[in-house]
């Protein structure tokens, strides 16, 4: 197969990662806003994704009277308040190459009722997150819906996996998240992947499509409330009230370590087991365990070389990203735009919400007890790409530097 590319073109990519990518070229009036005022929306893929969700950002974004006034609020309220739906799930072990063990929890009955080439939706819960947790549920309900099947991938140690190694899992390590993706896709070849992560999900997701780049196998991501830039994420932890949730994300950390700390008791080396079973922040903890376990000199080594904004530039997978702008997890100032919203590179999409907390947006149709602003939005970016032309049933994707012939 001969290949041609304009000058400055990226590296070529093959077919196989062709048909994994898509792009549309909408028109667009510029004399007709496509998103309302009270949100902030950019990046280089704004053209090719916004008319198609132009139903949803066309009305303005009004969180939930008493709710949505103040971030903590929001914030606490969709953590004990919403709904969590009832699902039926299905649980896979998976034992990865150094015989550590994630969980995949499918939604159950969906083998016998979806065809094989239904489009896929991964999970990526947040810092010891899981498929118990309300926000992750009303998404498995909302893709579910749609026809889409869908798998909640639990870190190790969370949402009850089981821990076979003496390592949990990091902002940056992808291991697990390469093997559970291709896993995914080799049970089911025919399908198309998706994913889509909150928080230190995000990070994790958005940090493997920028290694993945070009040869990524998924063809669609999102990422909601993502830190970012965990340096300026561990500075605002320790700010007034952000202090309330470094210690409940501590604990929960703890608490997972301790189901599974004999695997830890003679470890030796650099390990601080002592600081990393009674950590009261979440720093203690990556001090004590997670720096070492991947090979950090300090944590804020840790947090720096982790951080996703670092390696979204290098993202070439439709990906949409969805903020607050009064995050106190997630802070505004850590979001990297000019990144995003480089021209140079038409992938990524940025929507920031005015209010909405750290895994809250207790707003539209829905608020205050239903699902999150968002799910409608991020269905409406998976289905817009899903249902891309298609030539000969290979997805077609554009990229005006490259040729094939």
């Amino acid at each position: 197969m001969a290949r041609v590319a304009f000058a400055s073109s990226p590296p070529l990519i093959s077919v196989r990662t062709l048909r994994q990518r898509f792009s549309v070229f909408a028109a667009v009036n510029p004399e007709m806003p496509l998103h309302h005022s009270s949100l902030e929306v950019l990046g280089g893929g704004t053209d090719r994704f916004l008319p198609a969700l132009k139903e949803s950002l066309a009305k303005p974004y009004d969180a939930f009277p008493l709710i949505g006034f103040n971030r903590h609020v929001e914030t606490i309220y969709a953590a004990f308040f919403r709904s969590v739906p009832s699902v039926r799930l299905r649980r896979e072990c998976l034992r990865t190459k150094d015989d550590g063990s994630v969980a995949l929890d499918w939604v159950a009955g969906d083998d016998g009722y979806l065809p094989p080439e239904s489009p896929i939706l991964i999970l990526l819960p947040g810092l010891t997150g899981g498929s118990q947790d309300s926000y992750v549920r009303h998404m498995l309900l909302r893709a579910r819906s749609k026809n889409w099947r869908c798998v909640v991938f639990n870190s190790r140690g969370c949402g009850d996996s089981p821990v076979t190694t003496p390592q949990f899992y990091s902002a940056s390590f992808l291991g697990d998240i390469s093997e559970v993706i291709a896993h995914v896709g080799d049970r089911f070849p025919n399908a198309n992947l998706y994913a889509a992560g909150w928080s230190l999900g995000g990070n994790i997701l958005v940090n493997y499509l920028g290694q993945e780049s070009c040869n990524c196998p998924l063809s669609a991501a999102v990422s909601l409330c993502n830190p970012f830039d965990l340096v300026i994420a561990d500075e605002d932890f320790h700010k007034g009230f952000n202090n309330v949730y470094d210690k409940a994300l501590s604990r929960s950390l703890c608490r997972i370590f301790s189901k599974h700390s004999l695997l830890f008791e003679d470890i030796g080396g650099e390990f601080n087991i002592h600081m990393a079973a009674n950590a009261e922040t979440v720093r203690d903890f990556d001090e004590g365990l997670t720096r070492v376990s991947f090979g950090f000199k300090t944590v804020d080594e840790y947090y720096s070389k982790s951080s996703s904004s670092k390696c979204i530039k290098h993202v070439r997978t439709p990906l949409l990203c969805i903020q607050a702008a009064n995050d106190p997890i997630a802070p505004d100032r850590g979001i990297p735009r000019d990144d995003i919203k480089c021209q140079a590179n038409p992938n990524c999409m940025l929507i920031v919400t005015p209010r909405g907390g750290h895994l809250g947006w207790v707003a539209g149709s829905e608020a205050p007890s239903g699902a999150p602003w968002t799910d409608p939005v991020v269905m409406e970016f998976l289905q817009h790409v899903e249902s891309c032309v298609t030539i000969n049933g290979e997805r077609f994707l554009e990229d005006v530097h490259q040729i094939q012939v």
